[in-house]
């Protein structure tokens, strides 16, 4: 690991840290609000790749740890991963590893403009909302005492905007790949 790639990883840090200042969004029959953040999973992943995004997510999940309010909403400290929400802000390294190693393996230069872009919206569902969801939503059915099948059914509200924010990380995405040629270049 190099210094360019210490930059990288505390620079999505903070893009993440950007996009909890948008404020939430509570929905009255979930208890996980609609954020921003959710985004940057797939925008470190589709931009920095794997191993990088998933360290800056783990950086923002220390800053959380120790207490800074930089969750939406003015949130932070050990007790955010006690509630409803612990399981997707624990799930984001782990998304934005498998949003990245997904990237990586289907976008590269020699792709055509139109299979890059399949290539980044496919990492950021598959990363971004599958694996995502794999682990916040049985957090949340255990954390609250709702069953598997009702958390399910009820985080399926999020599934439109989160299509759009993995719409929005393809296109961030494909334009930062083809101004950066090199900014891929895995740790």
């Amino acid at each position: 690991m190099n210094t360019r790639d210490l930059v990288l990883i505390a620079l999505f840090a903070a893009i993440v840290v950007v996009l909890g200042l948008i404020p939430p969004i509570t929905l009255g029959f979930i208890p996980v609000p609609i954020t921003a953040q959710s985004m940057g999973v797939m925008l470190a992943g589709c931009i920095i790749g794997a191993k990088r995004g998933a360290l800056a997510f783990l950086l923002f999940v220390l800053l959380v740890a120790i207490g800074l309010p930089v969750l939406s909403g003015g949130r932070g400290g050990l007790a955010v991963f006690a509630g409803p929400s612990g399981g997707f802000i624990l799930g984001w390294a782990v998304a934005a590893f498998v949003t990245g190693l997904i990237a990586e393996r289907f976008v590269h230069q020699g792709n055509s403009e139109a299979r890059q872009f399949v290539g980044f919206f496919l990492a950021s569902v598959i990363g971004g909302i599958v694996v995502l969801y794999a682990i916040g939503v049985p957090w949340l059915s255990a954390v609250t005492g709702t069953p598997l099948t009702a958390a399910a059914t009820g985080a399926l509200v999020f599934i439109p905007g989160d299509l759009l924010k993995a719409a929005i990380a393809t296109l961030a995405a494909r334009a930062v790949y083809a101004g950066y040629p090199l900014l891929p270049a895995r740790a």
